[in-house]
């Protein structure tokens, strides 16, 4: 994979530094400390997130997240619910303009997977890194499924069945396997530089049709 397919992935996040600020003027609060939440965890990582930067960053008093979040737990779950939300919105705006049935709506959505990974690492490694796992959140284990949902559901289509059968699962998992295995590698640049170069996009559709065949 090229640099410059990683930087057209990792896209430019440089504007959302003043979001949380100017949602709260507007009179958002929640979804300027949720913002603000997402930038500290991009930055800093999970294990360095406190409430009193987020409350800092949205410009707020350090009480303000309790009249909506009950403690930073909440604030953490929100992030990933709408980074999560994000993902799903991405995947299904790139099936748009792509044939139903077609092996190619299986690597579009690899290519957003992907993409998701990149643009938002801190996100990704807390929806993956264990934390989910730590909260009794049924949101967070319901986001995963609607995703996953979307993929059997193409899966399904391009084997010709009319409904998620267990083959459809199977197929789907190791397809799912391979891409969220692959954004990890891509996210550390020595395992990633440690393999030949490749065009990432090529690399999907041969797995999705291989795997669909």
């Amino acid at each position: 994979m090229t640099s410059t397919e990683k930087n057209q992935l990792a896209g430019d996040h440089a504007d959302r530094r003043t979001v949380g600020k100017k949602a709260y003027h507007h009179g958002d609060l929640r979804a300027a400390l949720i913002e603000a939440t997402r930038q500290l965890v991009e930055e800093k990582g999970p294990d360095s997130f406190s409430v009193s930067q987020a409350c800092k960053l949205a410009g707020v008093s350090t009480a303000a997240p309790y009249k909506h979040f009950k403690d930073k737990n909440e604030m953490l779950v929100a992030a990933v619910l709408e980074g999560m939300g994000r993902h799903r919105k991405n995947m299904l705006a790139a099936l748009e303009s792509i044939p139903e049935g077609s092996p190619e709506r299986i690597t579009a959505i690899g290519m957003e997977y992907i993409a998701f990974a990149l643009n938002e690492p801190g996100i990704f490694r807390l929806k993956f890194g264990g934390f989910t796992d730590r909260i009794a959140d049924p949101r967070l284990e319901e986001g995963g499924q609607q995703s996953f949902g979307i993929l059997l559901s193409e899966v399904a289509k391009c084997l010709g069945e009319p409904e998620i059968t267990d083959e459809v699962r199977r197929r789907g998992f190791l397809l799912w396997s391979f891409v969220h295995g692959l954004s990890f590698i891509l996210r550390d640049h020595g395992l990633a530089e440690k393999g030949e170069k490749f065009d990432l996009h090529d690399l999907l559709e041969d797995v999705s049709e291989r795997m669909l065949s």
